[in-house]
Order: structure tokens, then sequence, then C-alpha cells
């Protein structure tokens, strides 16, 4: 290949790779952020029912 398509392949790449990588990064991160959030209220969830109720005679 001559010098001017591989100056070009190394300019382009990063180009197109780096919008593709961020968006990627959202997408997981969001994901994660869903996924946390979801662990927490079934913890919160569970310890409600964990405890004991308060039961009255009258």
């Amino acid at each position: 290949m001559e010098w001017q398509i591989i100056l070009a392949l190394v300019i382009a790449i990063p180009v197109i790779l780096f919008p593709v990588a961020f968006i990627w990064f959202i997408n997981f991160g969001g994901i994660y952020m869903a996924i946390k959030e979801a662990r927490a209220r079934r913890a919160t969830r569970k310890k409600e029912v964990e405890k004991p109720v308060k039961v009255t005679n009258g």
C-alpha cells in the first residue's frame, strides 16, 4: 500500500472508533447503574420484610 492510504487509515480509524467507544461506555454505564439501583431496591425490600411487626391487642 502507498503511504497516503496508510496515513488515511491511521487518521480515519480513531475518528470512527472514538464515537463508537464513547457510546459503548455510556450504554454500559447506564446498564451498570440500573443493575446497581435494582440491587439496592431489592436489599431494601428484603430488610423491610424481615422487620418484626408490632402486634397490638385492641
